[in-house]
């Protein structure tokens, strides 16, 4: 399967399953979950990666460790960077009511085993081990499938130029500024922005800025998943209100918009929305 991010997106939004679907006694950040994802639609799985103290890049947000696997041991050894492989081999998720489930943590290589010539990566947290996340992309010949982002710091920017010129990158944008003219002239495999805003009228929120983007031929990555309801990422338009208000409201309008890739915790439901009401693919 070929893999070209700009010309997929230039065809169809691009669903990106955030840490893949997860509900009951399915975690996220599990083989399963991305393997629920990718059945219900999903082009693009998002995961997050840690290290541990053998160097073993492994898939689990940093510092949910208690939150996500009921784990708080000992001072020296709270954290994923702080345990051997063998170690984190034993500890299990938790599920939706904070019981233990059957799945354990997965590391970054068994994902790429898993999902080569099936669909993008989102790999997360890129910049905490930006040589040893891109040497194995490398070692698994998947540089067309990853995408990766970060705040819009120079000191990142030049990580990228270091470590990984060839993947394509997308700086998560809050205000405009000149970011946008900045990475033109960089050796980055610049694809676009990830933009999160509260006013849907201004800055990086607005229709103006999407269509600026679009001209220099960039996408906008926008998100439905909600973290915490009082810091919205997209002006209210999320999976939240795609259910409790209308998935006009919610992805219907991220998709009128003009947005090229959405981030949903809601992989199945939004996909066929998007398929049913015409929106998916481009006219």
């Amino acid at each position: 399967m070929a893999f070209n991010l700009m010309k997929d997106a230039s065809e169809r939004i691009i669903i990106a399953a955030h840490r893949g679907e997860c509900g009951g006694n399915i975690p996220c950040n599990t083989i399963t979950s991305y393997e629920i994802a990718v059945s219900h639609g999903a082009d693009m799985i998002e995961v997050d990666v840690s290290k541990s103290a053998e160097g073993t890049l492994w898939i689990l947000h940093p510092k949910m460790e208690e939150r996500h696997l009921g784990y708080k041991g000992p001072e020296s050894k709270q954290r994923i960077w702080q345990m051997t492989d063998a170690e984190i081999r034993d500890l299990r998720y938790l599920n939706y009511d904070r019981d233990f489930t059957q799945f354990p943590l997965c590391t970054f290589d068994e994902v790429l085993d898993r999902f080569k010539d099936r669909c993008y990566i989102n790999v997360d947290k890129f910049w905490e081990n930006p040589k040893e996340i891109s040497d194995a992309i490398k070692a698994h010949g998947m540089i067309d499938q990853i995408v990766v982002k970060s705040s819009p710091k120079d000191e990142l920017f030049d990580l990228m130029e270091e470590y990984a010129p060839e993947i394509c990158y997308l700086p998560i944008l809050k205000e405009p500024g000149d970011v946008h003219e900045n990475l033109m002239k960089r050796n980055i495999n610049y694809v676009g922005c990830e933009v999160v805003f509260t006013d849907e009228t201004q800055g990086v929120g607005s229709a103006e800025f999407i269509d600026k983007l679009h001209k220099d031929g960039k996408l906008v990555w926008a998100n439905a998943i909600i973290y915490n309801y009082k810091a919205q990422l997209a002006a209210g338009h999320s999976d939240d209100t795609s259910f409790t208000v209308s998935p006009d409201y919610g992805w219907g309008w991220l998709a009128d918009r003009g947005y090229d890739i959405i981030q949903t915790d809601w992989t199945q439901a939004m996909a066929v929305y998007l398929r049913e009401s015409g929106k998916r693919f481009r006219k």
